[in-house]
């Protein structure tokens, strides 16, 4: 009788182990790394921070496509909006201090939910607004609540600029204008392709 209750433990341990075996597999592919500087990998459009100089950006204009102004001479220019086949929006842009001296990125643009400031300064209250749907989406978190955006923003000395990126839901393919909000800047409309 023993022998039957421990192959059935077994079974169920091996049963467990598969499915958290998958589980930790379907994780790895939709979560970033473990680094909270470092930006998720999920989209070829994202950021990558890897100690080099900054490359042009996949998709990306030399025209940006809108501007939204901030406070104390920043500004976030839009480059691109891409929609990919995952579903997901990813928007690209540069940073900017348009100021003659050095300024702190406002805490504000993360936002004021409890999970994404715990993963310090980000651009994780951004939203994009679809008028025509009538739906706000927002900035997409991996499993550990990180904000799929741009992180550890603090200081641009004046005249820097500093690529960025959101990843948001994809509104439904009939919706290309959007309007992208960052909190303490103005919003601007702005354009998906794809």
């Amino acid at each position: 009788m023993s022998s039957i209750r421990f192959t059935a433990k077994a079974r169920r341990g091996a049963v467990a182990l598969a499915l958290a075996a998958g589980l930790a597999a379907g994780v790895a592919g939709c979560g970033g790394g473990g680094d909270d500087d470092k930006k998720p990998e999920t989209t070829a459009s994202a950021p990558q921070k890897d100690g080099s100089d900054p490359t042009p950006q996949e998709g990306q204009s030399d025209e940006p496509q809108a501007e939204l102004k901030g406070p104390s001479g920043l500004i976030l220019q839009v480059t691109s909006a891409e929609r990919d086949a995952g579903g997901f929006v990813t928007v690209n842009g540069m940073l900017k201090n348009d100021s003659g001296k050095s300024v702190t990125v406002p805490s504000g643009v993360r936002g004021d939910e409890t999970e994404v400031i715990a993963h310090g300064r980000s651009l994780g209250g951004a939203t994009l607004v679809d008028s025509k749907e009538k739906k706000r989406y927002y900035v997409l978190r991996d499993t550990d609540g990180r904000p799929l955006t741009t992180t550890g923003l603090a200081n641009l000395k004046a005249g820097e600029a500093l690529p960025v990126f959101m990843q948001f839901p994809a509104p439904p393919t009939t919706s290309t204008d959007v309007t992208l909000q960052l909190p303490t800047f103005a919003s601007a409309t702005i354009k998906i392709s794809g």
